[in-house]
């Protein structure tokens, strides 16, 4: 069992795994993604924090997943394609997951249990969920997919000082 984030292992949009301790003592903003979702324009604001504090160690790891409504139809290089031509995406993005349910990424188990949601509940209500990790790993909030950057802001700057 999994007892830091940087046990897990992902696949990124190529297929490669990718050990999370490449991002060991960042602060790491967590989000299942979609390309056809109503939240989908915070790729924007997610790109914009990216690119605001990445060089004081931060950064965004986005999770397409397809469980909601399939708002993430196609291929990992669609999806690639769609963010950079749309929202200049640069951040890291990764294979599609499913994030609920016995498929569940293990990752995306782990941080449930690390972080509930809303009256307690553990599964993803829908794309755009938000996990924020410290430097040390630790799981410290999550967000809700209506979250947008003037809230997740200043709690990114708090990790960062």
């Amino acid at each position: 069992m999994e007892k830091s984030i940087y046990d897990f292992t992902v696949m990124d949009m190529k297929k490669k795994p990718v050990s999370l301790e490449t991002y060991k003592g960042k602060v790491m903003l967590i989000v299942n993604t979609a390309t056809g979702c109503g939240f989908t324009p915070q790729y924007k604001e997610l790109e914009e924090m990216y690119r605001l504090y990445k060089n004081q160690g931060f950064t965004v790891l986005g999770f397409p997943c397809n469980q909601f409504g399939h708002q993430a139809p196609g291929t990992e290089e669609e999806i690639t394609e769609f963010c950079e031509l749309n929202y200049g995406v640069t951040f890291p993005q990764f294979a599609k997951i499913e994030v609920n349910g016995e498929n569940a990424a293990p990752l995306y188990k782990w941080l449930k249990k690390q972080k509930s949601g809303f009256l307690g509940t553990q599964s993803i209500k829908w794309n755009f969920t938000k996990f924020l990790v410290d430097r040390e790993g630790r799981v410290v909030k999550r967000f809700s997919p209506s979250d947008t950057q003037k809230e997740i802001e200043p709690a990114v700057l708090e990790l960062l000082k």
